[in-house]
C-alpha cells in the first residue's frame, strides 16, 4: 500500500473562538485547557459574536488575548460587578466572567455572592487551584487543611486560619442562583463532564434563566512544586475529596433544561 492510498480526516481543530496567541501560562497549567473548553462551547452554541468576557486580576488577567470575542479587564475581585453592568446595558449579549479562587473567594466574595443573590443573568467560570498563583503561591481561601504555601509554610491550621471555603456550596444555597456545578480537569472523563457543565451554564443564560456558575478544579504545578503529572494526581486524591464533584444546583432543569 502506497502513502498516497492513506486518507486522513481532521477529528479535532482549534476552535474559532480561541486565538492563535501563544500562552503565557506555566507548563502543565490547566488554564489553557479551560480556555479551550469555553471556546468550543462558544462555537457550538454559535454565540462567539455576541459574547463579552470579563477577566479580573490573576493568572488569567491576559485571558482576553486568547479569545476571539470582545472582553474587558476588571479590578481584582470585581468581575461579577463589571459583568453585571455589561449585561444590564447590553441584555442581548452573552456575558461571562473568568475568575480564580483568590479573586472570587477572597477579595471578590461580596461581588460574587450579591450577583448570585440578585439572580444576574451572567455566567461565571471559577478556576479553583487552591492557591494564589500569580502573586507568589500564598494561601488562598480554598487552600486545603495542612497545605503548605508561602504564607502557611507549616501547613494550613484550622485553629488560626480556618477551613477551606466551599464556594459552590455557598452559591448553590442562594435563591438567585440557577445552575451551580463543580467539575475537574484532571482526566479525560472529567474534562468531558466539565465541558457539558460549561455548556449548560451558558444555556441557562441564553434561555434567560438567571445566574450560573461552574467551578473547575485545576492545578498549579509551579506553586505546588510538583510535576504536571503529580499535580493531576493531587487534584484527584486530595482536592476532589474536599470539593466533591457534581451539580450542586440545577433549578433550570425544572424549566426544561436537563442536568449534566
Amino acid at each position: 500500500m502506497t502513502i498516497e492510498s492513506y486518507s486522513e480526516a481532521i477529528v479535532a481543530d482549534r476552535p474559532k473562538a480561541l486565538s492563535k496567541t501563544q500562552s503565557h501560562y506555566c507548563p502543565g497549567c490547566l488554564h489553557g485547557l479551560a480556555h479551550r473548553l469555553i471556546a468550543e462551547v462558544l462555537d457550538e452554541l454559535a454565540i462567539r459574536g455576541t459574547t463579552l468576557m470579563v477577566a479580573p486580576v490573576g493568572c488569567a488577567v491576559f485571558a482576553s488575548n486568547y479569545f476571539e470575542c470582545d472582553s474587558v479587564v476588571a479590578p481584582h475581585g470585581r468581575a461579577p460587578a463589571v459583568a453585571t453592568g455589561l449585561k444590564r446595558v447590553s441584555p442581548d449579549k452573552i456575558v461571562f466572567a473568568y475568575q480564580g479562587d483568590g479573586d472570587l473567594a477572597s477579595i471578590g466574595t461580596a461581588e460574587i455572592i450579591h450577583a448570585a443573590a440578585r439572580g444576574e443573568s451572567i455566567t461565571v467560570i471559577f478556576i479553583n487551584n487552591a492557591v494564589y498563583g500569580m502573586t507568589g503561591g500564598q494561601m488562598a481561601p480554598t487552600s486545603l487543611v495542612g497545605m503548605k504555601t508561602t504564607s502557611s509554610p507549616f501547613g494550613r491550621d484550622v485553629k488560626t486560619m480556618g477551613s477551606p471555603l466551599k464556594m459552590s456550596e455557598l452559591i448553590a444555597g442562594i435563591d438567585g442562583a440557577t445552575f451551580v456545578s463543580r467539575r475537574s480537569m484532571h482526566n479525560p472523563a472529567e474534562i468531558r463532564k466539565a465541558k457539558k457543565a460549561i455548556r449548560r451554564a451558558f444555556e441557562v443564560q441564553i434561555n434567560h434563566q438567571g445566574f450560573s456558575l461552574v467551578e473547575l478544579l485545576s492545578n498549579c504545578p509551579t506553586n505546588w512544586q510538583m510535576t504536571p503529572l503529580e499535580s493531576l494526581r493531587w487534584i484527584e486524591t486530595r482536592m476532589v475529596p474536599v470539593f466533591p464533584l457534581g451539580d450542586l444546583k440545577n433549578a433550570a432543569a425544572n424549566n426544561g433544561l436537563k442536568g449534566v
